[in-house]
């Protein structure tokens, strides 16, 4: 991250600007509308210290670079640049107060009420800020490195002798058991003299390794107990021939949450339970706390779900082989498919940016509240592939979805933020659904050409005949288009608008 360069004179970022003003505005006026108060005419009385007082809270906001636009800005550098603008400007109000206490009998207690609420509704819209920003800051595509070359393993695996093999079979049963050493025979060469096999949390056992030495790397370390998962699974791309085999294993959050349900009894078990929710699961995913949940935990004991391992494997430059359960872990054979330019830690948010295919074919950002598990972004191509398609054209079984995300998803809330891309004038109210790139070229040609030409729409012509298969889907939309264009959009779109809110409000449809 760059460093800030602080300047006596900049140019303040507007949208700052103007919110302060607002959160100015609304709290002078709750202040003296509704707070019991002695004088007669509040407003006339404290207009003065009013004007200063927001004066100097703008001044002071400015002096301490508040007003400065940085796309990468930590949270804990923008809530002390709050602090001393604060703090600053409520020193200042007592030394105003001070000297003119002989003339103007000013309260205390206003000073500190407006003080208290613009300085809660300042960290509010901070919090906010700074959440949309981490949360639509990636994009949601791969970045490939420079390509490194056709590179191969350096040596032909030597002859193992019957004494050896017997004794690399027991090393494995010992890190995994029986189960997970007959399933993993079953893909694998685990006695092969070019497969390292470890269990360990530690990066430099695999960092000093030969590059290339090894055609498969198997850890029994399970992922919950490894801080910088991305980094391992970085170093373990580089060091992988093409087409080199990486296996990982970790505990799934359906496990820890059954381990956790049936060690207490019912009822406390579930107040438990959502303790460790939200220690385990919340804290590391704000931008505010999960700095501190891991200078604490030192990231052991994290929960996973299968989403998020397998999300982050294909964003580090691997494809997934296969993925099985054995007792209360879930191993994961994964083949190195390319270099990652980057396999830092992502931000997630509370709201995304989606690619989607517009009008003209053109791409835009559809906002959302997030539905999915982290890194699951990633995961479209491999759950087409291993799932099929239900009714309504959804997956049959989503695993990127979380458990909140499917309540959302049901009452579209998680689209509430698409009224945005209606303001900005990317979508209109109704309209065919905006479509992935890899959902998109599910379509036939005729369909994709016929879309182009229109904007898609926040209310989709799906609701007004709720097809089942995505052949159905393709229909419904065709005869929306054809319509549109025979009879006129505008025309369309009403009468459509009023058989989408009768199949809701009548018939109970509902999003999948």
């Amino acid at each position: 991250m760059a460093r800030l360069r602080y300047k006596l004179f900049y140019v303040p970022y507007w949208r700052y600007f103007i919110a302060d003003i607002l959160m100015l505005a609304m709290s002078v006026f709750v202040v003296l509308k509704w707070f019991p108060l002695s004088a007669q005419f509040p407003f006339q009385k404290y207009n003065v210290f009013v004007a200063i007082f927001s004066v100097c809270w703008v001044l002071m906001s400015y002096l301490t670079h508040r007003y400065v636009r940085v796309k990468q800005m930590k949270m804990g550098r923008s809530l002390i640049r709050l602090l001393y603008a604060s703090v600053a400007t409520f020193l200042v109000m007592l030394l105003y107060m001070y000297l003119v206490s002989g003339r103007q009998m000013l309260s205390i207690s206003v000073l500190l009420t407006i003080w208290v609420i613009m300085l809660v509704l300042s960290t509010f819209y901070l919090i906010f800020a700074h959440a949309y920003r981490y949360a639509t800051y990636n994009e949601p595509e791969i970045e490939r490195a420079i390509d490194r070359g056709v590179q191969h393993v350096l040596k032909e695996p030597k002859p193992v002798s019957a004494e050896r093999r017997e004794e690399a079979k027991q090393v494995v049963r010992e890190y995994a058991g029986e189960g997970a050493y007959n399933y993993l025979s079953e893909h694998i060469d685990l006695v092969s003299s070019n497969t390292f096999t470890l269990k360990s949390a530690e990066l430099y056992n695999i960092q000093k390794l030969k590059y290339y030495r090894f055609d498969t790397i198997v850890n029994f370390m399970p992922l919950n107990q490894i801080r910088g998962i991305n980094r391992m699974f970085g170093v373990v791309n580089d060091k992988l021939p093409d087409d080199g085999i990486f296996v990982c294993c970790f505990e799934p959050k359906s496990t820890t949450k059954k381990r956790i349900l049936n060690s207490y009894p019912i009822g406390i078990n579930w107040i438990v339970y959502s303790a460790h929710y939200l220690y385990k699961r919340v804290l590391p995913k704000t931008i505010v706390t999960s700095r501190l949940y891991f200078d604490i935990t030192e990231g052991k004991n994290r929960v996973l779900s299968k989403a998020e391992v397998l999300g982050r494997l294909c964003y580090c430059g691997f494809e997934i082989v296969d993925e099985h359960k054995v007792d209360d872990l879930v191993y994961v054979i994964a083949r190195r498919s390319f270099s990652p330019q980057s396999t830092g830690r992502r931000l997630y948010g509370m709201m995304i940016r989606l690619n989607r295919v517009g009008k003209d074919g053109k791409v835009f950002k559809v906002y959302k509240f997030r539905t999915m598990h982290p890194y699951s972004e990633f995961l479209q191509a491999y759950i087409y592939q291993k799932y099929n398609l239900q009714e309504g054209g959804k997956f049959t079984h989503d695993i990127r979805v979380n458990t909140v995300g499917r309540f959302m998803r049901k009452y579209w809330i998680d689209e509430l933020p698409m009224l945005l891309n209606l303001l900005k004038g990317d979508m209109k109210l109704v309209g065919v659904r905006p479509l992935s790139k890899q959902y998109f070229s599910l379509y036939t040609p005729e369909l994709q050409e016929k879309r182009s030409h229109h904007k898609p729409g926040l209310l989709p012509p799906f609701y007004a005949d709720m097809p089942k298969t995505l052949e159905e889907i393709e229909e419904s939309e065709m005869r929306y288009l054809t319509a549109c264009e025979e009879k006129g959009t505008f025309r369309t779109d009403f009468v459509y608008f009023w058989k989408i809110v009768y199949t809701i409000l009548f018939k109970r449809a509902r999003s999948h």
